[in-house]
């Protein structure tokens, strides 16, 4: 059963009850006097663990700033279905990238989300939380073994709560439930029910095992393979981090104060120590606002605020690349040429099928019947179609160990992480789904996501102005290698044998639309530039490395305890820090990099409590 939805904006209004959280909806509602001990600038997957984390401690004051507002309990966001509806709303930020050469010149929609709950609230809800190769690498490169699989692994299950589906069907061949948490604030499962497709993936995963085997449980760190999706649906619910992290301490933890539609436009250096800048100060206002508010933490401010706006703060406070800095004349405080760098994302294309069935979920492009399974999901606890997400079937694949993609795009070593890592993924969905215009206006069809998970691309963010509630310059660098492009043209042409298995035969009728003309690597090539998007993986902009500066050998933005390099009591804790992409879905990575974080800080604080106590005596 899906948990209540708990959180009463009207009676966390500051001041309501002395034992509840405060929220505030205007930063000038917020008392410049008041003492925070720590101040966490974005309220997505990130910020919602600290918060909920940093509060356990009971004299610790927390302050969480959100830009968006606090809806997360809006139907269009709750419903899992409606995720694709949520992009170019006000639960988005509405960013557009530049244009990109390597998707023909397009620019395209760059969705983050812009509500408490951040991009969970508005994302397609997979729960993935990459290979064991791809944590081991993180480990390698920062040289901090706490990075490792067998380290975070114990966080991956804190975090999560395993629930049955909906139709309580036995799931022991879908999910090896020992890999998975049953006592987290996360809620997560596998689809609330079968749908027409299922019967022939799986069968298609036996029939041609060599190239697309069955995986069980792709959470387990060796996701290759065909398996079910793991989703944060509960209950037919979408599950954000604020339903998981802040809707329950919100009615009990007087620690916590949380303030939406604010901005924080500026990180403020409140002073020096060991020689070095001290950023303990933030200001907030409001798109509009004449006044800003200038808050202080004792212990630590914390940047949450995701792979765009966390780079952007640090550039527009003089932390950056200090030649790009002093072109919109901005002090250089920190010189720090990786900020905004290094970023990485998935590129994908929707590759659909016509099929010979009446049976797909592409019924509910009919406006009658979209409304009543609304209905059924609002009268009859969450069920019916509406329930499901965007793929029964998930797969992480590889390409063969003689590809000649290697060769051939002069990339030399493997650039995944390696053989638990995929090189490109696949979604399996029972009906058509498009990002481009609307969809056909009748037949059935099966759609196959190419997904391109181990990309050699580099974007970056920059700054044109210094407003902060401008957008940054997003250049993410799409396709730009011969890698990225010859790597998703061979997912392609392998989506095409999967679906030959004799499974399939008499089911597909034929492929379709744009797909169905890309048949020669150059057309399919192209037909990859010209339709291409973006899944909304940004990350590694403020990339964390080995300790140290450069000319110490040390490498990336943040030190691997996530502390910005050549500041004090300023840390970054999101998908930012990723100092390579995982072949996942990244909430789960950024949930567990949240977790651990909330850990360092804790110890942080009681190692200098220690010391003042040992002084004192």
């Amino acid at each position: 059963m899906a948990r209540a939805l708990l959180f009463n904006a009207a009676a966390l209004c500051a001041g309501a009850y002395t034992a509840r959280a405060a929220l505030f909806q205007d930063p000038s509602h917020l008392s410049p006097n008041k003492a925070y001990d720590y101040i966490i600038v974005g309220g997505g997957a990130a910020g919602s663990v600290l918060a909920n984390r940093l509060t356990e401690v009971p004299n610790s004051q927390v302050l969480l700033v959100e830009a968006g507002s606090s809806d997360f309990e809006d139907l269009t966001i709750q419903v899992p279905n409606f995720a694709g509806r949520l992009g170019g709303t006000k639960f988005d930020w509405n960013f557009t990238t530049t244009p990109q050469p390597g998707f023909n010149g397009r620019s395209i929609a760059f969705e983050r989300g812009h509500v408490l709950g951040g991009s969970t609230a508005i994302n397609f809800m997979t729960f993935t939380r990459g290979s064991r190769d791809d944590w081991d690498r993180w480990a390698n490169v920062t040289g901090d073994k706490g990075w490792s699989w067998e380290s975070i692994f114990p966080y991956a299950k804190k975090l999560e709560h395993f629930v049955p589906p909906q139709d309580g069907r036995n799931i022991s061949d879908e999910v090896d439930i020992s890999v998975h948490g049953l006592n987290g604030p996360v809620h997560a499962s596998v689809p609330a029910f079968h749908v027409s497709t299922d019967g022939r993936v799986l069968n298609a995963t036996q029939e041609l095992a060599d190239e697309f085997p069955f995986n069980r449980d792709m959470n387990s760190g060796d996701p290759i393979g065909i398996g079910w999706t793991p989703c944060t649906i509960a209950g037919g619910v979408r599950q954000s981090s604020a339903l998981s992290y802040l809707a329950p301490i919100l009615n009990t933890r007087s620690n916590l104060d949380v303030v939406v539609n604010t901005h924080a436009t500026k990180i403020l250096q409140t002073g020096t120590s060991g020689g070095l800048p001290e950023f303990k100060g933030v200001q907030l206002s409001q798109p509009g606002a004449k006044k800003t508010l200038t808050l202080h933490a004792n212990k630590e401010l914390i940047l949450s605020a995701g792979s765009v706006k966390t780079p952007q703060l640090l550039m527009l406070s003089g932390i950056g690349d200090s030649s790009e800095l002093s072109k919109l004349n901005i002090k250089t405080v920190v010189d720090l040429p990786d900020v905004g760098k290094n970023l990485q994302d998935h590129p994908f294309l929707t590759n659909p099928f016509s099929v010979n069935s009446t049976n797909t979920l592409d019924i509910l492009n009919n406006a009658t019947i979209s409304a009543q399974q609304l209905s059924i999901w609002q009268q009859q606890n969450h069920t019916g179609l509406l329930a499901l997400p965007a793929g029964s079937q998930i797969g992480w694949l590889r390409l063969p160990e003689n590809s000649s993609v290697f060769e051939e795009s002069g990339v030399g070593a493997d650039p995944s992480a390696g053989p638990t890592s995929a090189h490109w993924e696949t979604i399996l969905f029972d009906g058509f789904i498009g990002f481009s215009g609307a969809p056909p206006s009748d037949g059935n069809f099966f759609t196959a996501f190419t997904v391109m998970t181990s990309p050699t691309s580099r974007g970056n963010i920059t700054l044109n102005t210094t407003d902060p509630f401008a957008a940054p310059i997003i250049n993410p660098g799409y396709l730009t290698t011969p890698f990225d492009i010859l790597t998703i043209r061979e997912g392609i042409k392998a989506i095409r044998r999967f679906t030959s298995a004799p499974a399939w035969e008499g089911w597909i009728t034929g492929e379709f639309g744009a797909f169905a003309e890309a048949q020669t690597d150059e057309e399919i090539e192209e037909y990859a530039r010209t339709n291409a998007q973006t899944i909304d993986h940004v990350s590694g902009t403020v990339r964390m490395g080995k300790s140290g500066s450069a000319k110490q050998g040390g490498s990336g933005a943040l030190d691997s305890d996530l502390k910005v390099k050549g500041a004090v009591g300023l840390r970054v804790v999101d998908a930012s820090i990723f100092p390579f992409i995982p072949a996942a879905h990244t909430q789960v990575p950024t949930y567990i990099v949240a977790e651990r974080a909330a850990d360092l800080i804790k110890a942080d604080a009681a190692a200098e409590a220690n010391k003042h106590k040992k002084h004192h005596y």
